[in-house]
């Protein structure tokens, strides 16, 4: 009887890693190889973009790295259109994500995190300026994305404001690390390395804005 409770109340996060673990088991895995993702995208001719999206949404539902995906969107569709797609997966895998950790894991994530000194102080800032709160969580392209999709679904936040600040939050990110992909790819095809060496600068300031604007970010 005590199983069969257990089993119970654990039910959704059992199905959760069963999903991972079924993710792994399957050739959905190549998808976290992007090599192989760039391959099969690349001859997918129409419908590359939708199973870019698909399995974008996918692995950041699931909590798996999307920094993959982001450079290989830069890869096959190039900046522009790179930036878009991912930018528009990764908003909604990260509102998947929102609602699948609030809806069905929060009073488990709750009973397990809830004490958190960093979930009290979100929930402090929060009743104060939410939006800017997500914003600013977004913008740092180093800042653990899945995580931050998983505890923020944990605190009171609207889901219209998580859903605009993480929109507008992930563009910065997204165009840095799709145009990392982008002009990697020229750069190996033996042209001028100039655009890839920008990218990486890039990268790296925004990788560093909350040193540089500490007071601003507290």
């Amino acid at each position: 009887m005590r199983l069969k409770h257990l089993l119970r109340k654990n039910l959704n996060i059992l199905l959760l890693l069963s999903a991972i673990l079924l993710f792994f088991a399957t050739p959905l895995r190549n998808f976290l190889n992007q090599d192989v993702l760039s391959f099969w995208l690349q001859r997918l001719g129409v419908w590359a973009v939708p199973i870019f999206i698909s399995t974008y949404i996918l692995v950041t539902v699931l909590g798996l790295p999307i920094t993959i995906h982001t450079l290989t969107g830069g890869v096959v569709f190039g900046l522009e259109w790179g930036s878009l797609w991912s930018t528009l997966a990764a908003t909604l895998g990260a509102v998947g994500a929102f609602c699948l950790t609030r809806y069905l894991f929060r009073d488990w994530a709750a009973a397990k995190f809830g004490q958190h000194k960093l979930l009290q102080k979100w929930h402090q800032a929060l009743e104060r300026h939410p939006f800017s709160l997500v914003l600013s969580l977004r913008f740092a392209p180093i800042a653990p994305f899945n995580i931050i999709n998983f505890l923020l679904a944990l605190t009171t936040i609207n889901l219209k404001i998580y859903t605009l600040g993480t929109l507008i939050g992930v563009i910065p990110g997204t165009i840095a690390y799709t145009w990392l992909g982008a002009s990697r790819k020229t750069a190996l095809q033996g042209s001028d390395a100039s655009s890839f060496i920008l990218a990486s600068v890039f990268l790296v300031l925004l990788s560093v804005s909350p040193l540089l604007f500490k007071r601003w970010w507290k």
